[in-house]
Formats: structure tokens, C-alpha cells, sequence
């Protein structure tokens, strides 16, 4: 086969090599023919795959963003977005996303069948996971304490406030987790909970105290629309954004919608622009929605009145190899991982989330949630849900993780 195109990408440090599968998976597309080398490597591509790549619009242009994407792993280390979590000296002296797990027999902080605001899907205490030792464990960063959540004075200080979760099953997970973390505090305490539009909108308002905390489910956070086609994947729109108007704490998550396919799939096609797409890469798909998503953060968001929060890349335990245990999943997992360095490594969508973040003329402080979460394969409900057809390693038990990352949210908020 004759080659005509080459690129030559230097690796600076051999530890790269550890991402050769993911980088795989991002370069495919474009680079069908590569060798990966200790210090080099060698991309070659053909001229016809190189036309191939008209049908998702620009040559140069979308050469030019899986290029661009592709080199980010090289460079995700050194601009590590952590460093925009606190604008604080407490953030200098310590990481609270570096740490580990310990056992901590005073958790959990709540008990699931005394919370209102409980979902069958989360509750694996009641569904019958017979384990619970994940139920125990507590984050402890390796310089610093975090606070030990208080329901109570948390209601005080955001007397008056409006705090709203935005984003697929993973923001309700983690919404329902501050709900039941707050009300064990105060069980006592008048609320209502008003649906909109379904289950697309759900305010729940401690009355006492004035707090609205509110859930918006949205799979991708860009729009999804009807149009003659069929059911639209706009990257370039965000219509919907009028519901996040107005609040004083925005909290953003999306990612696992983006990579699903056939009949999981909300979508039939893409389109930016004028242009219709049916299919294309998906992290570049993820890059350029949620390139859409930091324009309307830059347009809309007033810092001085919102703090806007973006909830991190929460991983999934369907494939032990990602721990060293290739033949396991999260099925019957009672324990977390253990080492420092999780063998999975960094999942590409966080590096293309730490690239659009790196672009933002607003504030938005990255809740860094995924290595701390990726040490956790026991903690999903498994097969213990109460409707969740089959083995579950995407979702959370309640009590559980999404408590760790309420209590980080706390603490981001000072």
C-alpha cells in the first residue's frame, strides 16, 4: 500500500505509553494504519481516508480537531485543571481529589429508608445487596481533612438560594444524595417537590429555610430535537438553557449518553451548522457539544451572582481489565481498588473536558471526581436496584459515592 501522508509525534516520557488504548480509539478514525514506539510515533494514513473524512464537514478543519485531541493526552499531565478547583491558598497545600479510601465505621451519613426523596434505583440496601462494606468507606485526601458534612448548617447558609443540578441519571444520582444527606439533619423539616414537564424538571424546596434544590435531566446537555430527519443531535445549539437562568449554583455533568449506540442511542443524527451528520467520532462529537456548552457559560453566566461547577467524567466498572482482572466486572465487587495508580489510566472524555474547560472565560471549578470514583468498582448497585433491568456499573448505591463528591461540592463552595 502506498502511503502519502505522514505526521511524526514525539513523546517526551515513555509513561505516555499507558494510554496506547485509548489514543487508539480517538486516532482510528482518522490514523486506520500506526505504530507505537517508545519514544516515537510513526501515523501514516492514506489518501482515501483522508476523503472519508469530508463527510464530517471541513477536511482541514476536522484533521485539524482530531490532531488536536490526540496531542492533548500528551499534554494532560502538565495542565492538570485541578489547580482551577479553589481560587484559595488551602487549594496550594492540598489536592482534596488526591487521597485514598478508609474504612470509617460511623458511615453512612444517612439511612436510606428513612429519606423521602429516595429512587428504587440507587437504593441497594432495600433491593437486597447482601455486603455492606461500601457502605463505609470515606475519602481522605493525603493533605488535608475534608469536613464532615452538616445538614443543618448547610440549610442556613443557603437560606434563600437556588442550587441546580444539570445532566443525565449521574447529576439525579448525585442530587438525590444531597437531598437525603440534608434532610437526615433536619427530618423534620416541611419541603415540596414540584415536577415540570414530567420528570425533565423537579424542584425540591425546604421551606423553613427557602433553599430550592433542583434537578434538570438533559443526556447531553446541547439540544435534541424532532425534525423531518428524525430525532436531531444539535451540537450547536442550547436552547434549553433558559431553565439554568437565574440560580446561584450550577452544577453540569455529561458524558456516558454521548457514547451509547443503537437503540440506547436519543439520537438519530447529528448536525452543526447546516450540515447532517450520521455518525462521527464521539469524542469529538463530546468535544464540540460541550465547546457549545462553554459559549453559553461565557454568554450567560454572571460570576458575581452564580458559581457554575462542571461535575467531572463519573467511570464505569463493566470491564475488570481496567483494574487487572479482566475476567471480573463490578458484579459481587465488595471491596475498592487499592493501589495509587489505577491501571484503566485517564479516560480520553476527561482529557477533551479538560481542554474545553482550559478555554472558558468564566470561572467553572471541575468537581475532579473521576480517579477518586475509578478506586470504587463496589460501590454500583450491581444487580440490587429496583428498576434497573441487569448488571448495573454505571449508577451509584445510595448511600454511597455521590456522597463523597456532595461533600468535596461543600467544601468547593467555602
Amino acid at each position: 500500500m502506498r502511503y502519502k501522508y505522514f505526521v511524526l509525534l514525539y513523546l517526551v516520557k515513555n509513561p505516555l505509553y499507558q494510554y496506547k488504548n485509548s489514543l487508539s480509539t480517538l486516532a482510528s478514525p482518522l490514523f486506520p494504519n500506526y505504530k507505537y514506539r517508545d519514544k516515537l510515533v510513526l501515523v501514516l494514513t492514506t489518501p482515501q481516508h483522508w476523503i472519508k473524512t469530508q463527510e464530517m464537514g471541513s477536511l482541514l478543519t476536522s484533521s485539524l480537531l482530531y490532531l488536536s485531541l490526540f496531542l492533548s493526552f500528551f499534554f494532560y499531565k502538565i495542565n492538570a485543571s485541578t489547580s482551577s478547583f479553589l481560587n484559595s491558598s488551602k487549594a496550594a497545600s492540598c489536592n482534596p481529589f488526591k487521597g485514598k479510601w478508609v474504612y470509617d465505621q460511623s458511615y453512612p451519613l444517612y439511612n436510606p429508608a428513612t429519606c423521602p426523596f429516595m429512587d428504587p434505583q440507587f437504593d441497594c440496601v432495600k433491593y437486597g445487596r447482601p455486603d455492606k462494606s461500601y457502605l463505609k468507606y470515606r475519602w481522605q485526601p493525603f493533605g488535608c481533612n475534608l469536613p464532615r458534612f452538616n445538614g443543618a448548617q448547610f440549610l442556613r447558609k443557603y437560606r434563600g438560594k437556588k442550587i441546580m443540578f444539570v445532566g443525565d441519571s449521574l447529576s439525579y444520582n448525585m442530587w438525590i444524595s444531597l437531598s437525603c444527606m440534608i434532610h437526615s439533619w433536619v427530618p423534620n423539616a416541611r419541603y415540596t417537590i414540584v415536577k415540570t414537564g414530567g420528570s425533565i424538571l423537579t424542584d425540591l424546596t425546604f421551606l423553613d429555610y427557602g433553599l430550592k434544590l433542583s434537578v434538570y435531566r438533559t443526556t447531553t446537555l446541547v439540544d435534541i430535537v424532532n425534525e423531518r430527519e428524525g430525532r436531531v443531535l444539535k451540537l450547536d445549539s442550547i436552547r434549553q438553557g433558559n431553565y439554568w437562568k437565574g440560580m446561584d449554583v450550577l452544577i453540569f455533568n455529561s458524558w456516558h449518553w454521548w457514547i451509547h449506540t443503537g437503540r440506547d442511542q436519543p439520537w438519530d443524527y447529528m448536525r452543526e451548522g447546516g450540515k447532517l451528520y450520521k455518525d462521527m467520532n464521539r469524542y469529538v462529537a463530546y468535544y464540540k457539544g460541550m465547546t457549545t456548552w462553554s459559549r453559553w457559560v461565557n454568554r450567560f453566566v454572571d460570576p458575581s451572582k452564580t458559581k457554575v461547577f462542571f461535575q467531572g467524567v463519573s467511570p464505569v466498572h463493566y470491564e475488570g481489565k481496567d483494574w487487572n482482572q479482566p475476567t471480573k466486572s463490578c458484579k459481587s465487587e465488595t471491596q475498592p481498588f487499592f493501589g495509587l495508580r489505577y491501571p484503566g489510566g485517564t479516560p480520553m472524555a476527561s482529557v477533551v473536558l479538560n481542554k474545553v474547560m482550559s478555554r472558558l472565560k468564566k470561572p467553572v471549578y471541575l468537581l475532579d471526581i473521576t480517579t477518586l470514583s475509578q478506586y470504587r468498582k463496589d460501590a454500583h448497585p450491581q444487580t440490587y436496584s429496583g428498576n434497573h433491568i441487569g448488571l448495573d456499573c454505571s449508577h451509584w448505591c445510595l448511600p454511597g459515592l455521590p456522597d463523597t463528591w456532595n461533600i468535596l461540592l461543600n467544601s468547593a463552595l467555602g
